[in-house]
């Protein structure tokens, strides 16, 4: 289930991917996009508005529901809301 540890980061095989998403009332679609579980027709988008495939979701910010891909521009974006 979890790769590996390190203080406050936890990093997931893409198996449990899903499992997490799905304590959040999220899923994915036939395309492996996130989508809302009640509602598969609406995607899950990162704040940039872009759709997020389960092969590029990175995570979700502490206390929130802002999610992360995988790709440097968003972990640096990620960093400056952080920051």
């Amino acid at each position: 289930m979890i790769a590996k540890f390190q203080e406050g980061v936890m990093t997931f095989d893409a198996s449990t991917r899903i499992e997490i998403l799905s304590c959040f009332g999220k899923t994915v679609d036939a395309g492996n996009f996130l989508v809302e579980k009640d509602d598969k027709t609406q995607r899950v988008v990162t704040l940039d508005g872009d759709e997020i495939n389960l092969k590029d979701f990175a995570g979700i910010t502490k206390g929130s529901e802002i999610y992360i891909k995988s790709d440097l521009p968003s972990l640096i974006e990620l960093l400056d809301i952080l920051g």
